[in-house]
């Protein structure tokens, strides 16, 4: 187990959800076409939506094992046919194997609506249009082809796509675009489990000290050792939440609500964290991720800090892209669940359900907020189901998708199932919850 200290000095999810109401995202004002509006959503901060609040996405190419997948700049590259191969885009799968279910299987567009524009519309801004293969012009955003998701039911959801970083071995997701926030130069801002976290424009995390404030500095002398203040230039001025103090004659720092910050010389790539180790440092979150439910824990492990049962079991949360050219996700109960059950029972849905056990919750029970709420699920075939079903499973929910349990992780803090899958369980696996994004390194 990790050192007490570690647990109690890291931001704690469950303590964050209960104050989550106290920040909201500030953006900056830019340009938007009629029918396009910004809306305020609980993981991914402000996203552009449409007239009825269905959230944006891009499909920005993106790097595999053995090509190139999503839409080049400019490039509508998701239509109506139905893919019905791999492209063996990810080794060591050949291309041309056929892929599942194809007499129910959905087409691109039929999962991703294109935003189409009327005959009147004119560029605007970073806004332009393109002309799809049919004459039709679509949207772009910083040249970037934009859609909306089937997977989302009611303005704010951002259920068919996720802001979180990927690398060369996922697949090429959807992401949710939005206007940029309200930040000075040198600041950026990334979805975490924890909530929208403030960073450096180089990825680096940002801290703050507890007690320090304007006319309070309190990191001095031998604290300056480990703990990089974030100055202002001489002609920068304060603009939004954002403040500048005054550590020394002509030296000034940016504050957050207040709150001088700082970068931590242990540090040494983007998913580090190790300044939340330290006695009274935080992060900085320009909004908080919604609490998951009460009964809930958070546990400390050798590789971090996971959200866990009541009883400290990890719990875990499966994703998976499809090895095609579409590259369509399958981790929602509404997928095929043909690679989830490869995965979790070798194609036995009593062993899955044996092996990686959804985590159950009371009949009765309401959501915490639209990320966390119980939800009913058919165990024998993944999909979602009424109450009255044989067999129904009322479980918990994570965006939409259900939170497992690893029958082989027999103590609190054991995260044996972390990983289990097709490449480390990045293309299609589980992967625990993990609330250090360092160790997690972006992946959900």
């Amino acid at each position: 187990m990790l050192p007490q200290s570690v647990t109690a000095a890291c931001l704690s999810l469950l303590t964050l959800g209960a104050i989550a109401e106290d920040l909201r995202e500030a953006w900056r004002e830019v340009p938007m076409p009629a029918g396009i509006q910004v809306v305020l959503t609980e993981l991914e901060g402000p996203v552009f939506a449409d007239a009825s609040g269905r959230t944006l996405y891009q499909w920005p190419q993106h790097k595999l094992r053995n090509g190139y997948s999503g839409e080049a700049p400019g490039v509508p590259a998701c239509y109506d046919e139905v893919v019905t191969v791999t492209t063996g885009l990810m080794s060591p799968y050949p291309a041309g194997i056929p892929l599942p279910e194809l007499d129910s299987r959905s087409s691109c567009a039929d999962l991703w609506p294109p935003v189409l524009a009327d005959e009147f519309a004119e560029p605007l801004g970073d806004w332009s249009l393109v002309e799809r293969r049919d004459g039709t012009r679509q949207w772009a955003y910083d040249e970037q082809p934009l859609y909306t998701s089937v997977r989302d039911q009611e303005p704010g959801d951002t259920f068919g796509g996720s802001g979180r970083k990927v690398d060369g071995d996922s697949p090429a997701i959807r992401v949710p675009v939005g206007p940029p926030a309200l930040l000075p130069p040198g600041f950026a801002v990334k979805t975490t489990s924890l909530g929208r976290m403030i960073t450096t424009d180089r990825n680096y995390a940002v801290y703050a000290l507890d007690g320090e404030g304007p006319g309070n500095i309190l990191c001095r002398g031998a604290c300056l050792d480990r703990w990089t203040p974030l100055l202002a230039p001489g002609l920068a001025i304060a603009q939004g939440d954002w403040t500048i103090v005054e550590r020394a004659p002509g030296q000034r720092q940016w504050a957050f609500h207040g709150s001088p910050v700082y970068t931590h010389r242990l540090d040494t790539h983007p998913w580090s964290q190790q300044g939340s180790d330290e006695a009274g440092w935080r992060n900085v979150f320009t909004q908080h991720a919604p609490a998951p439910p009460q009964s809930f824990t958070e546990q400390a492990t050798l590789a971090g800090t996971v959200l866990a049962t009541a009883e400290g079991k990890t719990i875990y949360v499966y994703r998976c892209g499809e090895d095609s050219q579409d590259q369509l996700a399958c981790d929602h109960p509404q997928d095929s669940q043909v690679y989830r059950l490869a995965i979790c029972g070798g194609g036995d849905a009593q062993r899955c359900q044996e092996r990686w056990p959804y985590v159950p919750a009371v009949p009765g029970t309401s959501g915490t907020s639209r990320s966390w709420r119980p939800q009913w699920i058919d165990p024998m075939t993944g999909r979602f189901t009424s109450a009255d079903s044989p067999g129904a499973a009322f479980v918990w929910t994570y965006r939409d998708r259900p939170v497992y349990t690893y029958d082989l992780d027999r103590q609190a803090g054991d995260v044996h199932g972390a990983g289990i899958g097709e490449w480390r369980g990045k293309r299609n696996g589980l992967a625990a919850f993990w609330l250090r994004d360092d160790y997690m390194q972006g992946i959900e």
